[in-house]
């Protein structure tokens, strides 16, 4: 369990290749040659106004997400890195994540990136089948992304398998024989998250104007039970909806996260928690990275939106959170936040239709109510 005072670093890294036609996140594509330094620097710049904010915090938990942030020079992530433990105390066993894509040249960066204090790896994988990959808009092929893991296991303590699943025209059958290989190569966690058709996508014009079909509702169940039953019997358990893992290799980050723990997030469009005194400060970032760049140049920071998150909305975004988890929430904290507790009545009728169960104070939802969460979660607010 991670402690109540758990801090973690998110840094955002907005560059791509190309963009997939399903990503709604804040990912940008430059003809020109990216200056990597200059960003790696403005980085360390709004990491350093964060730091005078959070006094007396200990990092626990580092992550680079993106966009594509295997793209960083190994110095980039490097400096990045430097700036952090001159700012703040770190954890003996931080645990330090990048995304990484498996593309040859991506690949060759993973020793530097070791080097330089990265300590686990989520590959984002996404597919084991040709036409799909291309579908998505992926710039490997299966045997690339295979190659590409090995490598990243044979050079990081731990490694995460990423994929997505539900996709066009997608059978049970292909799933399961594709989801079969991937588990032969796992070591120790997956993340396998279901499509989701978002707004502002190329998948998105394409699913309003019918050129894109998804699984329905019936086959997505079909999937979803084939992902639980093949990761269970690999010894690899549901710790959160979407990701699988032996005990002691779940994302410490992200369960920081769902646990609605405290982080900065620096970097173009990034978002943050920060604690202060009964409320929560929620910090959003500019999103264009040039934009973000000049701020962070002109005022020491790219923040655009810093708001107040008081005790009513925090109930609801733990509640919102700690449902995804297998640990389910802390019901003595949800009352303290949202200033009641939650209706007694509404948790014995969801829980006789078998979708929650209760441990002492933590409240958790069962297997069935994994595949309903929002409308569990929906009942237990209301």
């Amino acid at each position: 369990m991670i402690s109540s005072d758990a801090f973690g670093i998110y840094v955002h890294w907005p560059f791509c290749k190309a963009k997939c036609p399903y990503c709604d996140f804040n990912s940008h594509v430059r003809r020109e040659a990216v200056d990597t330094m200059s960003f790696a620097q403005a980085l360390g710049t709004e990491l350093a106004w964060f730091a005078e904010r959070t006094p007396g915090r200990t990092v626990s938990s580092i992550f680079f997400g993106g966009g594509t942030p295997s793209l960083m020079p190994p110095q980039a992530v490097g400096h990045v890195l430097d700036t952090i433990a001159k700012l703040w105390p770190v954890s003996r066993d931080v645990e330090t994540t990048l995304e990484a894509n498996p593309t040859s040249i991506e690949a060759g960066n993973f020793r530097g990136y070791r080097a330089a204090g990265v300590n686990r790896v989520s590959v984002g994988v996404q597919a084991l089948n040709e036409g799909d990959l291309k579908a998505l808009g992926r710039q490997h092929s299966s045997e690339e992304a295979i190659a590409a893991f090995r490598l990243a296991a044979k050079v990081f303590p731990r490694c995460s398998f990423d994929m997505i699943y539900a996709r066009p025209n997608q059978t049970p059958e292909q799933w399961r024989a594709e989801l079969t290989r991937a588990l032969a190569e796992q070591q120790g966690h997956m993340s396998l998250y279901q499509l989701t058709i978002e707004p502002g996508t190329a998948y998105f014009d394409l699913h309003e104007k019918g050129r894109l079909h998804t699984p329905g509702d019936d086959r997505a169940a079909d999937l979803y039970d084939i992902t639980q039953e093949l990761t269970e019997a690999a010894g690899l358990a549901t710790y959160e909806i979407s990701n699988h893992a032996r005990p002691g290799q779940e994302s410490q980050h992200n369960l920081l996260y769902w646990r609605y723990g405290e982080y900065a997030g620096a970097g173009p469009g990034a978002h943050s928690r920060l604690a202060e005194a009964e409320n929560r400060r929620a910090l959003i970032a500019e999103r264009h990275p040039e934009t973000w760049r000049e701020l962070v140049r002109s005022q020491g920071h790219g923040i655009v939106s810093d708001t107040a998150v008081p005790p009513a909305d925090q109930a609801s975004e733990y509640l919102l959170m700690g449902m995804r988890i297998a640990e389910g929430i802390d019901m003595d904290r949800y009352a303290t936040l949202a200033g009641r507790e939650i209706d007694s009545s509404k948790i014995a009728g969801v829980e006789s239709m078998g979708l929650i169960r209760r441990n002492g104070q933590r409240l958790m939802a069962t297997a069935d109510g994994r595949k309903l969460l929002n409308a569990v979660i929906a009942e237990l607010a209301g």
